[in-house]
């Protein structure tokens, strides 16, 4: 009896744990954005990057690199969506996708199960918001990196 009420306990504090990391930050917790002033590096971010707010300042995304002045990327900002950005700039060279380990959270609603990722040749890559379990949400920039060599962008 005592085992399955201690088991319930641990149950109870980690749940506990888990909602109070839900956090406020925004749909995806830190993000990227190329026209904010924002400078300030955050526990948890990419190396090299700056934590900047989005366009509407709902939520704080990661710039990574400078983009070159007259560059596709210099017309972004963190919190554009992606049909915007790409009648904007145009579409990507390749395009990648992958899980967060958030799609594995019970009861979690945020809008970045998914991530997608725009690899545009010779000017970085771009990382977007998936959307949640349900299929709503998502397809917000969260992060540019701005890199020539495509180094820096995850495949």
């Amino acid at each position: 009896m005592q085992m399955k009420f201690s088991m319930a306990l641990v149950a109870a504090a980690v749940l506990a744990g888990c909602a109070s990391q839900g956090g406020g930050a925004g749909p995806a917790g830190t993000h990227a954005g190329a026209s904010a002033s924002a400078s300030t590096p955050a526990k948890g971010a990419t190396p090299g990057a700056r934590i900047v707010k989005s366009r509407d300042g709902r939520f704080e995304g990661e710039m990574v690199g400078n983009p070159a002045p007259g560059s596709k990327f210099a017309k972004l900002q963190i919190g554009m969506e992606m049909n915007e950005v790409t009648r904007l700039i145009g579409g990507a060279n390749r395009m990648t996708s992958n899980e967060t380990g958030k799609r594995w959270i019970p009861f979690y609603y945020g809008n970045d199960v998914t991530r997608h990722q725009l690899h545009y040749d010779g000017e970085g890559c771009l990382t977007f918001t998936g959307g949640n379990h349900f299929g709503g949400g998502g397809n917000e920039l969260i992060r540019i990196t701005a890199d020539p060599s495509g180094r820096h962008c995850a495949e």
